[in-house]
């Protein structure tokens, strides 16, 4: 087995990231984060305190806002002129997810940092984390049959659409397949983020193939991915580990549009 560390690229991007804070911190400006949280549960929790070190390993900001749904609204209205705060996300899910695109269109394009607003100049983090990996351990998708676990909103529309627009071929498996493992079988990579333990099976991946997990869920009070844990026993297959994969590449990409935007700042 080969796994796809991303912490081990993520050093390379932190010391870069470093170092651009550094400039914009001499400047005068100091690369901030503003997290809004609605919702308590295990899988949040850490990736806010992950968020929150990795900021502070770089010498940038992350300002977190625990407050109840119904008032992100006025929230935003402070926060989106306020030039000393660069990057805005809500952390999702939501409580009642049906607000989602109402809210996250609220947040200024300029500062929308997840990228999940209609009109937002960055690329996804999650994405971006997945292409960084495959890339920087030489995963060519040219020519390859690649098929993608999960249509949602942070990981796998996004993807999709930035694979799509790249020539890449890539099937999409989302809630209304039938038979996802007459795909994976046939799959050169499969790139699953559905948020759901153990969706994809030893016996649903073929010799040989490439596998990145970018699910992330709650079981038993642990974080865990959608891939399931017998299939790290095999030899044949090159993955992502169960910790350390996607999630460190993520953080980076996620703060590389966080200074992206400090220094779009310095430019006005």
């Amino acid at each position: 087995m080969k796994l796809l560390l991303g912490r081990e690229l993520a050093g390379y991007i932190k010391e870069r990231q470093a170092n651009a804070v550094r400039a914009l911190t001499l400047d005068g400006i100091v690369p901030k984060l503003a997290i809004i949280k609605t919702v308590d549960n295990p899988a949040i929790g850490l990736y806010v305190r992950l968020k929150k070190q990795y900021a502070l390993d770089i010498g940038a900001v992350v300002d977190i806002h625990n407050i109840d749904q119904k008032d992100v609204p006025d929230l935003l209205k402070k926060l989106n002129p306020d030039k000393g705060i660069h990057g805005i996300i809500i952390q999702l899910p939501l409580a009642d997810p049906s607000e989602t695109d109402e809210l996250v269109n609220l947040v200024s394009p300029q500062k929308d940092v997840d990228a999940l607003g209609k009109d937002a100049v960055f690329e996804p983090a999650t994405p971006m984390a997945i292409l960084w990996l495959l890339s920087g351990f030489n995963i060519d998708l040219t020519g390859k049959k690649v098929v993608l676990i999960g249509r949602g909103k942070l990981v796998g529309a996004p993807l999709e659409k930035i694979l799509s627009a790249s020539g890449v071929d890539v099937l999409v498996a989302d809630s209304t397949t039938k038979d996802v493992a007459a795909m994976t079988k046939e799959a050169d990579i499969i790139i699953t983020a559905t948020g759901k333990p153990a969706i994809l099976t030893s016996d649903m991946i073929k010799p040989g193939a490439v596998v990145v997990d970018a699910g992330v869920a709650s079981e038993d009070g642990k974080t865990v991915g959608d891939v399931d844990t017998q299939v790290f026993e095999r030899e044949d297959i090159t993955i992502t580990p169960q910790k350390g994969g996607v999630g460190p590449l993520t953080i980076c990409a996620l703060f590389d549009n966080v200074i992206r935007a400090a220094e779009n700042s310095r430019k006005k």
